[in-house]
């Protein structure tokens, strides 16, 4: 799908407040109500907009440690580790990297020892060779919006 300055435009207003109502977004954009629907509903059905949520602080609801952990993989069984680990709940994000690493994960947990069992449960995933497990100390930015 190709987006034209109008898509992205109401992709960056919905960015800062998507609960804000299409008319809202309208009058912002100096368009019409029909208009900004009609692109959103587009832009919802190509999965460019795959949900709407809230922005929270991790910490004020208890996770306050974060981990970005790098997993090594045997066999060319990539996809299939990330996949599994996809499924966990506290994990924020799964990337397939270049680099001697495969994978880099981010999960967060509201105690050690629930960092130190997800680490030793991924270690018996079929396929992982090897975890490195970095624990954030300061956030200065997470921010995933453009």
């Amino acid at each position: 799908m190709n987006l034209d300055d109008t898509d992205e435009r109401i992709l960056k207003h919905l960015l800062v407040d998507a609960r804000q109502s299409a008319r809202q977004l309208a009058l912002k954009l100096g368009m019409s109500t029909v208009t900004v629907l009609s692109r959103i509903k587009k832009l919802e059905k190509e999965k460019v907009i795959q949900g709407y949520t809230a922005i929270i602080d991790h910490e004020k609801i208890g996770y306050s440690l974060t981990a970005i952990i790098e997993i090594i993989a045997k066999n060319d069984k990539v996809m299939d580790i990330e996949e599994e680990i996809s499924k966990f709940d506290n994990v924020c994000g799964v990337y397939d990297i270049t680099g001697s690493t495969d994978t880099i994960i981010i999960a967060k947990f509201k105690e050690r020892n629930q960092l130190s069992k997800f680490v030793k449960g991924l270690a018996v995933i079929p396929n992982v060779e090897n975890t490195i497990t970095h624990v954030v100390l300061n956030t200065t930015k997470e921010d995933f919006r453009l």
